[in-house]
């Protein structure tokens, strides 16, 4: 049994190091830095991507195995660029984005490349992120989603608006959103995401519509609101020196991932608001260690370590 199978693209995020000139290789992507969250935390996790036969590639593969994720697919492609995003942090905390890619970078991934055996042996499908809808290959992680969704699995989905990789269409990415809600259990969306899909009002409307479990609005390290049904959940974190500046969002979802199945959560029918706010509160957890520790691979918590805290 695998207790959460990762679906999407994968970056790598160059952060700025504590000295001058230094930087630390970070595997970037939702579905990636979400899969060794989880398995930091004991838990089993495989990933499905494809990335490029290059330097970036083979150490975004072996970041994953270092790390105990299994890879579903794990050849390197020579036609494939991985796409690399070098990341700064301003004194207000706030960050900035630049990004190396050429076309077609940034998804890879077939029908082939996503084993039914693979979702079947899943409790949780966990994809990411809504980038890579502007290639026709993010069909494959639409259809994956679909699948699990039909097989009855728990579906987490990571909403991820960057500019750079919707060439500014806020409108393609809010339609790629709305045709995913339908296969969702778990959302992940921030603030500024909530406001490009028209907004929390509208939002509890898709909710309805699509019969979704729970909404999650992470705001950094600093807490979340959950929809439960029609019962609103806010959950206080530890408050961060800086916002979300180097995967906190990523490990967040990833402790709250782990702390639904360390609860036994298998299917929707086990899930509960109180489950739910103990989730969201082991993911603050996680986001606020990672923002603590600059947000390398390596500082993404363990299960002992979140639990300290709790």
């Amino acid at each position: 049994m695998t207790d959460v199978y990762s679906i999407g693209e994968m970056l790598i995020d160059f952060i700025p190091g504590s000295e001058p000139a230094s930087y630390i290789r970070k595997a970037g992507g939702a579905p990636a830095n979400a899969a060794i969250a989880v398995a930091k935390n004991g838990l089993s996790a495989s990933m499905c991507c494809k990335v490029g036969d290059d330097d970036f590639g083979r150490f975004l593969m072996d970041t994953l195995k270092e790390h105990g994720v299994t890879a579903a697919s794990p050849e390197l492609c020579k036609d494939a660029v991985t796409t690399m995003a070098f990341v700064t942090l301003e004194e207000d905390g706030e960050r900035k984005f630049t990004f190396a890619r050429k076309p077609g970078a940034d998804s890879f991934l077939s029908e082939d490349d996503v084993k039914e055996e693979d979702i079947d042996d899943a409790v949780i499908v966990h994809a990411g992120s809504c980038s890579l809808s502007v290639h026709p290959e993010a069909e494959a992680t639409v259809k994956a989603m679909k699948l699990a969704h039909e097989k009855g699995k728990l579906v987490s989905f990571d909403v991820n608006y960057r500019n750079v990789m919707w060439n500014d269409d806020q409108d393609a990415c809010a339609s790629f959103v709305m045709n995913v809600l339908q296969y969702v259990d778990f959302l992940k969306i921030s603030e500024e995401e909530v406001d490009m899909v028209g907004g929390e009002a509208h939002l509890h409307e898709l909710m309805e519509k699509y019969d979704i479990a729970v909404v999650i609005e992470t705001l950094g390290a600093d807490g979340a609101r959950a929809y439960f049904g029609g019962e609103v959940l806010e959950v206080e974190g530890r408050k961060a020196k800086a916002v979300d500046a180097t995967g906190a969002g990523d490990a967040f979802w990833g402790g709250f991932l782990s702390s639904l199945r360390i609860q036994g959560i298998e299917k929707r029918e086990d899930l509960d608001a109180g489950k739910i706010q103990r989730a969201i509160e082991y993911g603050n957890v996680a986001g606020f260690i990672c923002v603590q520790t600059k947000g390398a691979i390596a500082s993404l918590p363990t299960r002992e370590q979140i639990e300290a805290y709790l």
